[in-house]
């Protein structure tokens, strides 16, 4: 478990048929900066990297958790590791904009 430079949020990294490197870790980490505007809300980061029984390629998880109980999954499937990282965060973002602007609104 890695938590989150400068904030509260948990973020769990796992492997299912897959061990992530170090490597793999800071790539994560560097990509999840982009997260820091949801310091306050954002309590925890799932994330489940699970390597395909047949062919080749990752499917990827990340289960959000916010601070009013809503939790929100998303998912990528990809043949490039950093590629699909970089890809998730990015939906991973779009989630925690989307649930702050709603909150906002009422």
């Amino acid at each position: 478990m890695t938590i989150v430079k400068g904030g509260l949020m948990n973020l769990t990294v796992r492997g299912i048929r897959y061990n992530p490197s170090d490597e793999t870790r800071e790539f994560l980490d560097k990509k999840l900066q982009k997260l820091q505007f949801a310091e306050g809300y954002l309590h925890d980061l799932d994330i489940v990297i699970t390597r395909e029984t047949e062919g080749q390629g990752f499917h990827l998880d990340a289960k959000l958790h916010f601070s009013w109980g809503t939790i929100k999954m998303v998912s990528y499937d990809c043949y490039e590791l950093y590629e699909g990282i970089e890809l998730l965060t990015d939906k991973i973002e779009a989630t925690a904009r989307k649930e702050k602007s709603k909150i906002k609104e009422h």
